[in-house]
């Protein structure tokens, strides 16, 4: 048909580099092929039972209809107060948040109601492989800001002024990071702050690793800093910290004139998160947070596994993260410069699958991203299939 022709912004953009990860692991077991997975980002953890007690309970009680599309008043007051108390930032539950089908969505609909077709949005990178296809899909143009690895991939005032134009407009931040697994520091964050307000832009600060820090690493929200309440959209959700993933849970909060705008985009698109799952994620934010110790617990112990025994691999050279569950390692010394090579090479010769730096843009090269949100177990087998692959290529 002469008119069957897909829409430019989907056409030019790239599928997930981390979905096509799962996917081709997904694919090789089921051909029987034994594949250690450290590719994905997702929580081995269950959710908590009490949580999942709670939002089976509002199926038993027929709550299966739409809410308001901001979200259930309950699960609004909530977040407000947890951002009050863990994160410094003063929210209005009533005007000054959205609850969304997950903080991805959150991204989205900020980024949608932010930027204009043309305008440019700076993503320091490595960075996650979602946001610069998002900028593409609304229109705008992702400015990519490239960190030095020698640098601990350190976001600078320098970097930001360099790739700063007339048209730029948002400036995205993630701390921590996902795949570097940085946090932000207060230089930086002062950095950052002062930057945005020199240049009156925007700031979108995906928090969704929050919850997930190591040796005492402070979590500073953008938001919270002067000057930035207003200007600010800080993202975050329940499926990383709860083991939440599949629900498809998370929020955005900022000035209460944006976030009307923010409401149009979640109104017709999505409507409203799940009635059943926000009172889960009630459950979630004003039960016991037990299970959110235990896991961070468990991910430190990990970190530590991955990180020692990557660093004890010849060639290989890895920082241990400040945050989230990914080691991002430096395969330089092994001989490969390019990392789909060795993410190819290693799948096929140890059966052990990672993301390759390339996925995270500028920066990212000479590097492959571990996940260690599974077993101690997996992480010591494939640290062994690695050094055995690693000594037979010689």
């Amino acid at each position: 048909m002469q008119n069957r022709r897909v829409a430019t912004r989907v056409s030019g953009i790239q599928n997930s580099a981390t979905f096509a990860v799962f996917e081709t692991v997904r694919d090789l077991r089921a051909r029987g092929v034994q594949v250690l997975d450290l590719g994905g980002g997702e929580p081995d953890f269950d959710t908590d039972p009490h949580i999942v007690g709670e939002a089976a309970a509002a199926l038993a009680d027929g709550d299966t209809h739409y809410t308001p599309s901001r979200g259930i008043p309950e699960l609004l007051t909530a977040i407000a107060e947890k951002l009050g108390k863990d994160n410094g930032i003063t929210a209005d539950p009533a005007g000054d948040i959205i609850v969304t089908p997950s903080a991805k969505h959150a991204l989205f609909i900020s980024l949608m109601s932010l930027l204009d077709p043309g305008d440019e949005i700076i993503i320091p990178t490595p960075s996650w492989v979602s946001y610069a296809s998002m900028a593409r899909l609304v229109g705008a143009v992702p400015v990519l800001a490239e960190l030095s690895a020698a640098d601990g991939f350190r976001i600078t005032r320098e970097v930001l002024e360099a790739h700063v134009t007339p048209r730029t407009k948002v400036l995205l931040i993630n701390t921590p990071n996902n795949p570097t697994g940085r946090a932000l520091s207060e230089r930086e964050a002062a950095d950052v702050a002062a930057f945005a307000a020199a240049h009156d832009l925007f700031v979108v600060a995906d928090e969704i690793y929050e919850q997930i820090r190591y040796d005492g690493t402070p979590h500073i929200s953008l938001a919270s800093l002067p000057g930035c309440a207003g200007r600010t959209l800080t993202v975050n959700g329940f499926s990383k910290g709860y083991a939440m993933t599949g629900w498809r849970l998370g929020w955005v909060s900022g000035p209460s004139d944006v976030i009307a705008h923010v409401l149009k985009a979640q109104q017709h698109t999505v409507g409203c998160a799940g009635s059943f799952v926000q009172r889960g994620g009630l459950a979630a934010l004003t039960g016991p947070q037990d299970a959110v110790r235990e896991m961070a617990a468990e991910y430190a112990e990990r970190r530590a596994l991955i990180t020692d025994g990557l660093n004890a691999l010849p060639g290989i050279r890895c920082t241990a993260p400040d945050g989230a569950f990914y080691a991002f390692a430096d395969i330089r010394g092994t001989g490969f410069s390019d990392s789909a090579a060795f993410t190819e090479w290693l799948l096929r010769e140890a059966g052990v699958a990672v993301t390759p730096g390339t996925a995270f843009g500028p920066g990212g090269e000479g590097h492959v991203r571990l996940s260690f949100a599974t077993s101690r177990a997996v992480i010591e087998e494939a640290l062994e299939r690695t050094a055995t692959a690693l000594a037979r290529r010689g």
